[in-house]
């Protein structure tokens, strides 16, 4: 009968006559102290190894965090890399024609033309150079400093004559550096002994 029913659902549910009336002291899977003493030390084992792989990869995320940082400085210094490399050609030209107008212009030559045309170009060429150097380009003045491989470029022996053998005597092209990294290398004479 419905009756009979929710009066068996109500005591189901208040717990009357679910059971013994004393819950049982022991539990249903009894385990020794020995067994709980292992199971522990397993866990503690397995805290530690959990523990110590967590602590590697946060060191690694961190190492890799920190070299993409500096890959990103990187690109952002050295980006501009070869557009330098492709400028510093034109400042050459740049370069040599003013040095060729100041060899055409003499002070006691008559034509102002040719004298402003050399004041300009030494202008422009001072411009330049001071750009490159708010970008971080520098041009290379090796001359009387020891030959660097990693700077220089050698195309000539040139006898010491009062000079260090090793060291740069002259310069055929200039090198630049941007940001301290070598952009184009010094085509250089290095000093050497004369031999007789």
């Amino acid at each position: 009968s419905p009756c009979a029913f929710s009066t068996a659902a109500q005591q189901r549910s208040t717990g009357d006559e679910c059971g013994p009336e004393e819950p049982s002291e022991e539990p249903k899977h009894p385990l020794s102290d020995c067994a709980l003493e292992h199971k522990a030390i397993k866990l503690e084992e397995q805290v530690r190894d959990l523990t110590e792989r967590y602590r590697k990869a946060l060191a690694d995320s961190e190492n890799v965090r920190r070299r993409t940082q500096k890959f990103v400085e990187d690109a952002k210094l050295f980006g501009i890399q070869s557009f330098c490399r492709d400028l510093v050609e034109v400042a050459d030209i740049l370069e040599k024609t003013a040095e060729s107008a100041a060899g055409q212009a003499e002070p006691s030559d008559p034509n102002p033309a040719l004298k402003k045309i050399y004041e300009g170009l030494a202008l422009l060429e001072a411009k330049l150079q001071g750009v490159f150097a708010k970008h971080g380009l520098q041009k290379m003045k090796p001359v009387g400093g020891r030959y660097d491989p990693y700077d220089h470029e050698i195309v000539c022996h040139v006898p010491a004559e009062g000079r260090q053998p090793g060291t740069v005597a002259l310069v055929a092209q200039d090198g630049y550096k941007l940001h301290g990294r070598t952009v184009r290398h010094a085509l250089v004479g290095v000093a050497v002994e004369a031999q007789e």
